[in-house]
């Protein structure tokens, strides 16, 4: 249904601006919540996917025929995701040109919380089965499964985060409605060997991790990405003004056009797949560190507890921060952290305190720098609006998730790939794990995600420019430029 509203006056856009600047609590919460299921899928298919895959998809397989079918699922998974990052930008363009009584967000948060929801189960299940009784098949039906699971997510995360200057266009504001969305980033890791041990010990009296545990671990993510989304679609309410007046539609090209002329995105787009690419292949192997290196699997959970802790310390922190700190020196702060963390990481893989601690310095500064990446792309909206005169918000939003979708196909590249080179697959221990084992896991668990921070690091202090203060100009040249035009 299209509604029409009538566009305020500038003087009244500007007025709104100021004193709808501060979200109702109601409205906070209920984003908040939605990131809770969003980050849950997200870790499901960027890390546990491919841990399902490796060690219980294929279990009921001939050794060398499961470890061909794993790199084949692994090759797709990339080859999918790569694929499918350039339709991100037409999926923005889709959410930046719907006209619904909802608004352009809120009705994709509807649609997105119900088709992954149900297609994450099918993944999960081996599609009902059907990997063991013919594999041709199961590779087919798998290809189209899998793409229409990242479509129809990448729809809901692209519709969540790019509803954030839908709710406000105050910089220090977005920063609390990004801070609330990134709470909760990495609870599955915590949850998910017990949720799959368990129902696979209910199920088969086995003390391991099966396919029935992994079937209920999908159950549970999918009712609770439903829920949230859901959460998000009938909690939140979109602001309407002069900023965002603007009622005509982009056609498909120019969403690569207005991603192209955004100088400010690209650079800051590169910095931030640089390091998600190294962030998610390092999170991607931690069962492994555990299971394999350390051989101490009971403890994994703490590689879930910490990050759980770490985000909740430091996330509803970040808005306080960043208005004595600016952003800038935040990014680097937490750059500077995570190298520390790798040091560690890569001195002494085998020492269960020295692991921990690196997973502190690993995890401690890891919602600070995607809270700056997120910003700092959602305040480069009004940047390419000055520029080239249309705001595309959700185009310009949707390249972070097809940032993570890149980051996500090299996680599950890398993980395949580690898990098959260094013997970590079917029923192999840590006793198995030689010297050669160990040197090519922590080469591309550590040393080589180390390499990207560092390139991600220079990326942004010597190209990113935008900042808080050069935002707040750039709304007042918007907000006078549009006084000029309707006088």
């Amino acid at each position: 249904m299209t509604t029409t509203t009538s566009r305020p006056t500038p003087q009244s856009a500007t007025h709104q601006r100021h004193t709808k600047a501060k979200g109702s609590a109601r409205q906070r919460i209920a984003f908040a919540i939605g990131n809770l299921g969003q980050a849950a899928f997200y870790n499901a298919m960027s890390t546990f996917f491919m841990t399902y895959t490796t060690t219980a998809l294929f279990a009921r397989t001939d050794k060398a025929v499961a470890a061909r079918m794993i790199a084949l699922i692994t090759s797709l998974v990339v080859a999918i995701r790569i694929a499918e990052i350039f339709l991100d930008p037409l999926l923005g363009n889709i959410v930046d040109n719907t006209r619904t009584r909802w608004g352009r967000f809120r009705v994709w948060q509807f649609i997105g919380g119900i088709v992954p929801s149900a297609l994450l189960i099918v993944v999960f299940t081996g599609v009902f089965g059907l990997v063991n009784v013919n594999t041709t098949w199961f590779i087919a039906a798998f290809i189209v499964t899998f793409i229409l699971l990242d479509v129809f997510y990448s729809a809901r995360d692209i519709s969540y985060w790019g509803m954030i200057p839908a709710l406000s266009s105050d910089s220090h504001e977005r920063g609390v409605y990004t801070s609330l969305g990134s709470l909760g980033y990495n609870g599955v890791t915590v949850i998910v060997i017990p949720i799959v041990s368990y129902f696979t010990f209910r199920f088969t009296g086995e003390h391991t991790q099966g396919q029935p545990g992994w079937t209920a671990f999908a159950v549970i993510i999918a009712l609770f990405g439903l829920l949230t989304a859901w959460t998000v679609a009938f909690g939140t309410r979109e602001q309407h003004n002069e900023l965002r007046g603007g009622d005509e539609h982009c056609k498909p090209l120019d969403a690569f056009k207005a991603i192209g002329h955004n100088d400010q995105l690209l650079w800051m787009a590169l910095s931030y797949l640089l390091y998600a690419v190294a962030n998610v292949a390092t999170t991607g192997v931690l069962f492994y560190q555990f299971t394999y290196v350390l051989g101490m699997p009971e403890q994994f959970a703490l590689a879930g507890v910490i990050p759980v802790v770490t985000g909740l310390l430091t996330t509803p922190l970040y808005p306080l921060l960043n208005r004595v700190v600016p952003r800038r020196w935040l990014f680097t702060g937490g750059m500077a952290l995570m190298i520390a963390g790798y040091a560690m990481f890569i001195a002494a893989p085998r020492n269960l305190a020295v692991v921990l601690i690196a997973l502190v310095l690993f995890y401690l500064p890891a919602q600070t720098i995607q809270m700056t990446a997120i910003l700092t792309m959602t305040d480069s909206i009004e940047y390419g609006q000055l520029k080239t005169g249309r705001r595309n918000e959700a185009v310009t939003l949707s390249v972070r998730p097809m940032l993570d979708k890149i980051a996500g196909a090299f996680s599950n590249g890398i993980v395949g790939f580690v898990a098959v080179a260094a013997g970590m697959v079917g029923s192999a221990s840590a006793g198995d794990m030689t010297a050669g084992n160990i040197h090519t896991f922590t080469t591309w668990a550590y040393i080589v995600p180390s390499v990207g921070i560092v390139l991600s690091l220079v990326v942004f202090l010597d190209r990113v420019r935008i900042d808080e203060k050069r935002h707040a100009r750039i709304v007042e040249q918007l907000e006078a430029r549009l006084a000029d035009t309707t006088r």
